[in-house]
């Protein structure tokens, strides 16, 4: 009796073994890991960044950090700066529309948006006191998955009237009323969700004449920097997005 227990043993064991490892190798289970384990979160920065999305933003800024024309060395001009300093106060309101969807490679990867902005600049600091203007550019989103902060960097042109005081004898004042701008800047973008984001970055601000002033006022121009705040809102209902 006890030389036929083990084989006995061996059977029973064999037989409760054999159906759990048959078990543990299941095709059936197979394809459902693999899945889980190759598949990806969707992103949900395609319903935020797409092609013909409409925004409206809203930005204000405090440029008193006075410097030379960045673009100086085109006109072989130096560097140079006056003793007359100014301090900016840009309020814009523009429609922003997203021309693209995102693509591109690594670092690069994100879109464009067009931007058409009415501003109202005060200049609490300066002999002229206000700048109206219209002003146009584009905005390129370096946007990677998932990433709720989004770096940018974008630039405007634009054309616009200040009470310019270099006519009523103000030495290094606006030669004319009739003035040209232009605006570079970068910052962060954040995207609470596709409807809400707010932007926090710093700006440069160009206004002058183009030369259209002289020879009998000189132009002399106004170039500031400081930081930028901005509010954008969605415009019109969300696009559905399958996960991908």
């Amino acid at each position: 009796m006890s030389l036929r227990t083990p084989p006995l043993l061996v059977l029973i064991l064999a037989s409760l073994t054999h159906p759990a490892l048959s078990l543990g190798q299941d095709s059936t289970n197979q394809p459902s890991d693999e899945v889980s384990k190759s598949s990806k979160p969707a992103d949900f920065n395609k319903g935020i960044y797409r092609k013909n999305k409409l925004e409206f933003s809203l930005e204000t800024g405090w440029l008193p950090i006075n410097i030379p024309f960045v673009f100086d060395f085109l006109l072989g001009n130096g560097y140079k700066m006056t003793p007359l300093k100014y301090t900016l106060v840009p309020n814009i309101a523009s429609l922003r529309w997203q021309a693209g969807d995102v693509k591109g490679p690594s670092v690069l990867r994100g879109n464009w948006d067009w931007t058409f902005s009415a501003a109202f600049t005060a200049i609490p600091r300066g002999p002229e006191t206000r700048y109206w203007a219209y002003d146009m550019g584009c905005r390129r989103n370096f946007v990677q998955r998932n990433w709720r902060i989004v770096p940018y960097f974008e630039y405007r042109l634009g054309l616009g009237d200040i009470n310019a005081k270099g006519p009523k004898g103000v030495v290094y004042a606006q030669g004319q009323d009739f003035t040209f701008t232009m605006m570079m800047g970068s910052g962060l973008r954040y995207n609470f969700n596709p409807r809400y984001a707010i932007s926090v970055g710093g700006s440069w601000m160009h206004v002058s004449n183009l030369y259209l002033s002289e020879p009998r006022f000189l132009n002399y121009g106004i170039n500031v920097y400081g930081p930028m705040v901005g509010l954008d809102i969605r415009l019109g209902k969300p696009k559905r997005q399958s996960a991908q």
